[in-house]
């Protein structure tokens, strides 16, 4: 059917690591009639929209970065932000992805055409046809605010951490960081030294570990760019020193007493005053919430011109911020560190299903994916960084090139089925995640004692992965076809459809 649309095969959302990795992944599978659906304009997703002062990653540099595409000169242990950025742009070019690429092409919606079983997306730029969409929107994507009483007359700058406005001078000024996150602890010792007063609201303390960072050696990136398999080597350490860890996190946690001990060592190294260090002690088991790490937090907060309020946000009074325990502060700058939209993926409400409904309210109870990429009623839609696919201990790169190589079998399946679409059976999807929750129920997660954006509004956990990443691998190595029903084309039957065989 032309109706004069653009049509193509595969339609990716969005350019951060998931959807420059599909892209590459489509173009090893043969495929070339695809776009990149991206809202701003260049390439990185979280990577670009993450410029606070301090933005570095927290996991290892030669684990945080494609297998395909490895990086022998990562400046350091852990890098910053404009190295991460730098080495997507890397990507983009070494792989030829940017005639795919469509900037400013924000999808506003997307919606599942039944009768010719294809995706009608519109988006910022125009409109377009799908057989296939890929949504690698991410889930630190869309920044949360909370809704503060008074806040939208603060005379004063508003902003979230991911939208850090780079013309405000903060010299001098006094400055509210709302929260403690892991954007917070990277913010917090950045901006001390040259703000007037620093006010650290922070409703629960994080567990912080030491940063063990350093540069990387000329001679060890001399190494890695002459003999790869080292690098190879090194990322293979990384990777099993961190799937070792994983029982604790995910069966055993009072096996994280030991990481406590050294958490509550640091803690008390780094500052000497008993009232802080209180203020600044967990009650919770450590994992529960995303364990940072940091040698700068925390004497920071020691710092004569920082104070630490452990009463939350409650309103804001013309230039003063308000906490719930009735004190008024007086500030010339709200930051927000308060995380992201995560159990409530914003793009739920632009996606349109078979029957009508959106995502999200698909998902009222709770989202919930087959094998974290596919949902029952929204046909030859593939997600990457799904339900249950977060991490707490390891690198999000190993679960998405895991999730790519079952969208490469989702495509492949398609091929040889000459179905037009695949669409997860309600029991496949059910059944999945029952077995979720099931292994999150005794996992630190749930079972640690605090509240965190692991668990939804239900107290579901619908964001980690309760396993190894090698587990998650086997698990989407090869699509079942038993879990799908596959839709003929057009032409064959408009209302058939062909029931998969295992």
């Amino acid at each position: 059917m032309d109706d004069g649309r653009e049509h193509v095969r595969v339609a990716v959302i969005g350019s951060g690591f998931g959807g420059l990795g599909a892209a590459v992944r489509l173009r090893r599978e043969g495929i070339t009639d695809f776009v990149i659906l991206e809202r701003a304009d260049s390439v990185g997703g979280t990577w670009r929209d993450n410029s606070y002062p301090g933005c570095a990653c927290d996991v290892p540099s030669h684990l945080y970065s494609f297998s395909f595409a490895p990086n022998p000169d990562w400046p350091r242990a852990f890098s910053g932000q404009q190295h991460i950025r730098a080495y997507l742009e890397r990507v983009t070019d070494t792989f030829g992805l940017r005639p795919h690429l469509r900037f400013g092409a924000e999808v506003r919606q997307a919606r599942w055409d039944g009768d010719n079983r294809r995706w009608e997306l519109t988006t910022a730029a125009g409109e377009l046809t799908a057989d296939v969409v890929i949504s690698a929107t991410g889930p630190l994507s869309d920044p949360k605010i909370p809704d503060i009483p008074g806040i939208e007359d603060f005379p004063g700058r508003v902003f979230h951490s991911s939208r850090w406005e780079h013309d405000f001078d903060l010299r001098g000024k006094r400055v509210a960081m709302v929260g403690t996150g892991a954007s917070a602890i990277q913010i917090v010792p950045s901006i001390q030294p040259e703000v007037g007063q620093l006010t650290v609201v922070q409703r629960t303390p994080p567990w912080v570990m030491p940063r063990v960072d350093r540069p990387v050696t000329a001679a060890e990136r001399w190494l890695h760019g002459k003999v790869p398999s080292t690098a190879k080597a090194r990322r293979a350490l990384l990777w099993t020193i961190r799937e070792f860890q994983v029982g604790a996190f995910v069966k055993r946690p009072k096996l994280m007493k030991a990481a406590e001990a050294i958490a509550r060592g640091h803690l008390r190294r780094s500052v000497k005053d008993p009232a802080l260090r209180a203020r600044l002690t967990p009650d919770y088991t450590i994992g529960c919430k995303r364990i940072l790490l940091s040698n700068t937090y925390y004497p920071a907060l020691a710092q004569p011109n920082t104070e630490v309020v452990t009463s939350a946000l409650a309103e804001v009074r013309g230039s003063s911020i308000v906490t719930a325990d009735g004190t008024e502060r007086e500030v010339d700058a709200i930051i927000f560190g308060t995380g992201f939209h995560v159990t409530d993926m914003p793009i739920g409400d632009r996606v349109i299903g078979s029957d009508g409904r959106t995502l999200t309210e698909h998902w009222k109870d709770g989202m919930a994916a087959l094998r974290g990429c596919t949902v029952d009623g929204f046909p030859n839609l593939l997600f990457i960084i799904g339900p249950n696919t977060g991490l707490g201990n390891s690198s999000m790169i190993l679960m998405i090139e895991s999730s790519l190589n079952y969208v490469a079998d989702y495509l492949r399946t398609l091929t040889r089925t000459g179905g037009a679409a695949l669409d997860a059976k309600p029991a496949a999807v059910s059944a999945w995640n029952e077995e979720m929750q099931r292994r999150a129920a005794r996992t630190v997660w749930n079972t640690g004692g605090c509240n965190s954006w692991y668990l939804d509004a239900n107290g579901r956990n619908t964001t980690a992965w309760p396993g190894t990443t090698a587990e998650f691998r086997r698990a989407t190595q090869q699509l079942k076809l038993s879990e799908y029903e596959v839709l003929a084309p057009v032409a064959a039957d408009a209302e058939q459809s062909v029931e998969a065989m295992s």
